[in-house]
């Protein structure tokens, strides 16, 4: 049976109507069950120690638990994919790092696009990177490490937490300007990688703030250099790379998205509690602690960053030639 064109139009612009009521009734109760927040890294390390953080928060404020998961491997593209192939409605949410940005030129072939599938919510610090020696290493400065590096080519193992993480292309970085020989150990996650940086079995790391600082403070890890532009108010006094490698600058930074096609009231809703525990004293100053700098903002401010960063690592990868092992 054909239906009159003006008595579809009618029903058709009914079910939009409906269908907007829906989707703000679902945004008004969100979230009525528990949400998982996805994390591409083991535990224990900067990405797991942040997203426990505002899980707890986000956890405490919308009523349901924020359930962590950890989905280690393939340099957090199972994460990614857990994510994109979930249902678009927001309970099921990524913990989002450059690692994100960076997969998207370093993989030529990704079940998934990391800006077109994914939807940004809010973004939550940049923190750096720290060049952290294990103690046993003569090198007290970059300085000294430089040249003890070039005077013992191929004994330099750098740990990072997988291939294409910040802390993977910080070194990489740190080998293109310097000109010296490190050899990449690749590993599952922040926590493994320092475990072995820590045993003595790999020498040096670009680690992350949040996973290093417990370490630098206890001693067992010797900070050279913090890789920001400006010194860390958390290790206020110790130098950045950039004032022995002119030029030389990294930092990493956290935050969290959807698949695309969640219903922008619900992103909103997170987008605002997020921002409400950045501006929490307690929570600012705990974040300050992992030597973290919030930033909060609109879920467009959060996709710029994404933009920003995507075209920023792609030059790198480019010009350093990195593949993926």
């Amino acid at each position: 049976m054909k239906l009159p064109r003006r008595k579809f139009l009618h029903l058709a612009g009914g079910a939009a109507a409906l269908s907007a009521v829906s989707l703000a009734a679902h945004a008004e109760g969100y979230p009525t069950r528990p949400v998982r927040l996805i994390v591409g890294f083991a535990p224990g390390g900067g990405n797991d120690i942040t997203a426990r953080l505002m899980g707890q928060w986000l956890s405490d404020h919308l009523g349901q638990p924020f359930v962590i998961e950890n989905r280690p491997g393939a340099a957090t593209n199972l994460a990614t994919e857990a994510v994109v192939n979930a249902a678009p409605d927001g309970y099921t949410i990524l913990f989002v790092s450059p690692t994100g940005a960076i997969n998207a030129t370093l993989y030529e072939k990704l079940n998934f696009n990391f800006i077109r599938d994914l939807a940004p919510i809010a973004a939550i610090m940049r923190i750096p990177d720290v060049m952290v020696v294990n103690p046993s290493l003569p090198a007290k400065t970059v300085p000294e490490f430089i040249a003890y590096a070039k005077a013992n080519p191929g004994k330099i193992n750098a740990s990072s937490p997988g291939v294409g993480t910040s802390v993977h292309l910080s070194a990489e970085l740190f080998k293109i300007m310097t000109g010296v020989e490190m050899v990449h150990v690749a590993y599952k996650g922040s926590a493994p990688s320092l475990t072995d940086l820590l045993g003595g079995q790999v020498q040096v790391s670009f680690a992350t703030m949040p996973s290093s600082i417990e370490f630098i403070k206890a001693g067992k890890l010797r900070a050279l250099a913090v890789t920001t532009a400006a010194r860390s108010a958390a290790l206020p006094d110790v130098p950045t790379v950039g004032e022995f490698v002119p030029g030389y600058e990294v930092s990493s930074w956290y935050g969290l998205s959807a698949r695309a096609g969640t219903p922008a009231e619900v992103i909103d809703k997170i987008n605002k509690e997020v921002n409400a525990g950045l501006a929490d004293p307690t929570m600012k100053a705990r974040l300050a602690d992992l030597g973290g700098v919030t930033i909060a903002g609109s879920p467009a401010d959060f996709g710029k960053l994404i933009a920003d960063e995507t075209e920023k690592w792609a030059k790198v990868i480019k010009a350093a030639n990195i593949k993926p092992e």
